[in-house]
Formats: structure tokens, C-alpha cells, sequence
């Protein structure tokens, strides 16, 4: 087994990755970002991305060869 980081992956299964996890955070949070977004005058948008990146940080990718 070959244990990643999220630095370690190429650029395609980076932003692959990225997406999926946009999803899943706007999915479980998405509510409470726009209320704080919207309390505090941030973009929505920038808000996600940094939520989405600091998500995949959270995980340990396993790779079997």
C-alpha cells in the first residue's frame, strides 16, 4: 500500500477531488457558510473553496498496487 497526501496527487485527481469535496461540504454545511458569509461579508464562494480544501486535508488517501 501506498499512503498519499492530498499535495502528492496529480493536478487532475486534485481538482477531481476538490470538486467532490465542494459538494459534500455545501451538502452537510452549506446552510451555516451562507449565514456566516452573509453575517460577516465574505464571498460564499471563497468561503467554500477554503472549507472544501481544508476537508480534503482531512483525509488519508490508500493506494493499492
Amino acid at each position: 500500500m501506498i499512503y498519499l497526501n492530498y499535495n502528492n496527487l496529480d493536478d487532475e485527481t486534485q481538482q477531481r477531488l476538490l470538486s467532490m469535496s465542494k459538494k459534500e461540504v455545501e451538502n452537510r454545511f452549506g446552510e451555516q457558510l451562507r449565514n456566516y458569509a452573509r453575517e460577516h461579508y465574505v464571498n460564499y464562494q471563497t468561503l467554500l473553496e477554503e472549507e472544501a480544501i481544508r476537508n480534503l486535508y482531512n483525509f488519508k488517501y490508500v493506494f493499492n498496487i
